[in-house]
């Protein structure tokens, strides 16, 4: 048997500090404190390396050639498919303590090899290099996340995920506004190189918070945990290479967990090219459209760390899983009511600015809950095919339906959004009663549903 937490008064110094200061913002245990700090450390590691290199990324597509951005979200999605077949053999034979660190040392050798690439390079190799660096940060952006909130789910039981997840997604914002500045700030004084260097090391930053986590985890919980159940955090999760994409097909809870994620981002897609529609005719300066377009993140990652740091937690307890899903859909039926009749840049800035923050704070918090009660081979394989493979071809169903709706100046994008953001809505909720249901049920962890 391990041993159990020890109490607040045993705990080392600098953690009973750490444990009273998140005491005053979120509920949080004695054993749990050290977790999640290192989770923090963790995301804001994986995100201040993604948004170093994503002004990069944006910069290479569009001297790749605007016309071009179309095949690059369809290697995108391909390069999402293709990776996650190695990704499920190395969680059939390796543990998590090992599969995840291999993962993210893998990304690292990309970065490497790339920032090789582009230093060597002449003018016209550095537009193939950029092609194939776009759809490259495009699927390590959703891949490293997923494969974070992977082992939180893992680690962490329903109820403190309903506690802690939101709280734990505020690294998450600090390390993409980190990340960002630093790039700002740096872009024009140091060579790409050396800013993919450091997006490489805060790699390695993760690494080793992995490897925290994976001696703290035995104690998160104030049961004792077996034996068996620590044997088996230490062993290969098994399973066919092919499960994530089977149970996700055959599981009535994971495919209408692929539908909520699909909805999603169709209706995010749909969003996008209403705010290409009207920015474009409301600025005629580029700079302004990059202006308005930098203070809408500004104010969004402001509104998101506030909900993140103080809110989420508390609105997921108090009202549920299902309504809190539930909340994003609801918001977008309203916002796109609001812009068929009124397509305006207030309109579309307050609906941006709502629904974004929504997303980060609460939806997204949320939407990891539903995986802490499903078995453990699903928590990896499954999640990480639904967290990028489905989400990118929600991207591609929404450009295109876009496309056969009449493109960009027709309103018929934002009324067709309305009946799929209603479906969306009405999956959440139900998404949360069985999530409740499974989370009572004493086999959840080893069956499917």
């Amino acid at each position: 048997m391990t041993a159990p937490a020890p109490p607040t008064g045993v705990l080392p110094a600098h953690t009973r500090f750490a444990y009273r200061v998140l005491q005053r913002i979120i509920a949080v245990r004695p054993e749990e404190a050290r977790v999640v700090l290192w989770c923090w450390l963790y995301i804001f590691a994986v995100l201040s390396s993604y948004y170093i290199m994503r002004p990069m990324r944006d910069q290479m597509g569009v001297a790749g050639g605007v016309n071009n951005l179309q095949w690059l979200f369809t290697g995108t999605l391909a390069g999402m498919l293709l990776l996650n077949l190695p990704f499920a053999w190395l969680v059939k034979k390796l543990p998590r303590q090992r599969f995840i660190p291999l993962t993210y040392r893998f990304f690292a050798i990309n970065i490497l090899l790339f920032a090789t690439a582009l230093h060597f390079a002449g003018p016209a190799q550095t537009i193939w290099i950029g092609r194939a660096f776009f759809i490259w940060a495009s699927v390590y952006n959703l891949f490293v996340v997923s494969v974070f909130w992977q082992l939180n789910v893992d680690m962490f039981s329903p109820e403190q995920g309903k506690r802690l997840f939101g709280f734990i997604a505020a690294g998450a914002t600090i390390g993409a506004i980190s990340g960002s500045a630093l790039t700002a700030s740096l872009a024009r004084e140091v060579s790409p190189t050396l800013l993919l260097l450091g997006a490489a090391i805060l790699l390695e930053v993760a690494v080793f918070s992995v490897g925290r986590l994976a001696r703290l985890s035995p104690t998160l919980h104030r049961q004792p945990a077996s034996r068996t159940e620590v044997a088996r955090e230490d062993r290969p999760i098994g399973g066919g290479v092919l499960a994530g994409i089977t149970h996700a097909l055959r599981s009535p809870y994971l495919l209408a967990v692929s539908a909520f994620m699909l909805l999603f981002a169709i209706t995010a897609t749909f969003l996008y090219f209403q705010q290409a529609r009207i920015v474009s005719h409301s600025f005629a300066d580029r700079g302004a459209q990059t202006a308005f377009f930098a203070t809408i993140d500004l104010v969004v990652n402001c509104l998101t760390l506030l909900m993140q740091l103080f809110f989420t937690g508390r609105l997921v307890i108090l009202l549920g899983v299902g309504v809190a899903l539930a909340l994003l859909p609801a918001l977008t039926v309203l916002g796109f009511g609001v812009l068929a009749f009124a397509p305006s840049l207030s309109t579309i800035a307050v609906f941006q600015i709502l629904r974004r923050a929504g997303d980060y704070a609460i939806a997204r918090p949320t939407r990891e809950v539903l995986f802490t009660v499903v078995p453990r081979e699903d928590r990896y394989k499954t999640k990480g095919f639904i967290d990028t493979f489905v989400y990118r071809l929600g991207d591609q169903v929404g450009a295109w339906s876009v496309a056969l709706l009449g493109g960009l100046e027709s309103t018929a994008t934002a009324l067709a959004a309305i009946p799929i953001a209603a479906i969306w809505l009405i999956t959440g909720l139900w998404l949360g009663r069985r999530q409740e249901v499974l989370e009572g049920s004493p086999a959840r962890a080893e069956g499917n549903d």
